[in-house]
């Protein structure tokens, strides 16, 4: 991992010089001859892929000069990595999606150019607070998705348990009842109570949608003081520690249990996931659980941008604006909530969104658009991320000392917070 990590900041401090010395890069001239143009995704979901090679297909009728649009699946663990790699080396996409994660690297690197909405007043101004710079615009925020649980309600019956719908109306839908639910399915069923899906014991910024219900944060807002170490994150994360080694409610370290696939109860992740139930169980999505600081909601968030190295700026603007237009961003919406001011009503979003009610998206998607805080986001993250993981891993063991390795993580991270 450390050597990753050198290898995705050493690429994007080089993708910044590329992009700023780049011959024509970035100069908004059309390209001479047929256009290939790619765009590097991190989903290559058949629901996704249809949807985008639908859009792109219609923007190639009305613009025979590109010959063809590919979407390039890069692995979601590497994805990052790869991408800068790729800029760094002179094999720039023409577009590509960025996650929250390293938009503060992306943006002040020089690596994006700026995108210009026809329609930017319709996007909500917090959506774009991480893809700006000195009052520009630097990646269009496709996707803000905010954090739910989907639950599988048959699973809960199963082991005798009440749904999650019938504690929020007795307002008792908190993470300490979602631990007894937990280890009730794990007794019963042998099966796992929780998955924060995508945590996987690596992707620590993921446990924003566990800590945040304590109030802890992983840093201050200035980005300068570590987090870690505070009251609230200790008691999250005692919290969190209880719950897997003691209650046994949670995914245990070393193991794997897909939602989806039925092999667990509850799962926290964005209603893009929704593609992947079927018709094995009975389901809802509902509203992260409370913490002890009472509501509250988290938001993963990517960005579309066009890099400043692409070979075809004009063609690659030109779809970039089409695909994110009022009535593709619509369709996006189907599994990329967009934070557009004319689309964040429950009968609207679920035009395109068949499989989840207006109530669960009202609850979910619409409300925790307005409300919620987008996941950890610092410069330097790929360095940031690396630390933390380390410092994160002696506490995944039964008999961990959680404020002592919280305070190791602060020990790793402050010199590069100060950065």
């Amino acid at each position: 991992m450390r050597k990753q990590t050198r290898i995705s900041l050493t690429a994007l401090a080089a993708a910044s010089v590329l992009a700023l010395t780049a011959c024509g890069g970035g100069s908004g001239t059309a390209s001479d001859g047929p256009v290939n143009l790619r765009m590097t995704v991190w989903s290559g979901s058949p629901e996704h892929m249809k949807l985008l090679n639908g859009i792109a297909d219609e923007y190639r009728k009305a613009h025979p000069d590109v010959k063809s649009i590919k979407f390039d699946v890069l692995p979601l663990e590497n994805y990052t990595t790869t991408l800068t790699t790729q800029i760094a080396g002179g094999k720039s996409p023409d577009l590509a999606w960025i996650f929250e994660n390293s938009a503060a690297d992306f943006v002040s690197s020089g690596a994006l150019a700026e995108v210009n909405l026809k329609d930017e007043k319709d996007v909500l101004p917090s959506a774009k607070k991480i893809w700006e710079q000195d009052g520009k615009l630097y990646a269009y925020p496709f996707s803000t998705s905010p954090f739910g649980v989907f639950v599988n309600t048959d699973m809960l019956k199963e082991a005798g348990q009440p749904t999650p719908a019938e504690l929020i109306a007795q307002g008792k839908w908190n993470w300490d009842k979602v631990s007894e639910l937990g280890a009730a399915v794990h007794d019963k069923t042998g099966k796992t109570g929780m998955v924060i899906r995508d945590f996987d014991y690596k992707m620590w910024d993921n446990l924003a949608q566990y800590w945040g219900g304590w109030g802890a944060e992983a840093w201050s807002e200035d980005g300068k003081t570590c987090g870690f170490d505070k009251p609230e994150m200790v008691a999250a994360m005692t919290s969190l520690h209880k719950a897997v080694f003691e209650d046994e409610s949670m995914l245990a370290p070393g193991t794997s249990a897909d939602f989806f696939a039925g092999e667990s109860a509850m799962t926290v992740t964005q209603m893009s996931r929704a593609s992947l139930l079927g018709d094995k169980f009975k389901w809802d999505f509902v509203p992260l659980p409370e913490g002890p600081k009472g509501e509250y909601d988290v938001i993963g968030q990517a960005g579309i941008a066009r890099l400043a190295k692409s070979a075809h700026p004009e063609e690659a603007d030109g779809f970039l604006e089409f695909l994110t237009n009022k009535d593709n961003s619509a369709k996006l919406g189907a599994y990329f909530p967009q934070a557009r001011s004319s689309q964040l009503d429950a009968a609207t979003l679920a035009k395109s969104n068949p499989k989840l009610s207006e109530k669960q998206l009202s609850d979910v998607v619409i409300d925790g658009i307005q409300k919620g805080k987008v996941k950890p986001v610092h410069s330097g993250q790929a360095e940031i991320n690396d630390a933390v993981r380390g410092a994160l891993d002696p506490l995944w063991k039964k008999d961990a000392d959680v404020a002592k390795v919280l305070q190791g993580v602060c020990t790793a991270i402050n010199p590069l917070l100060e950065q």
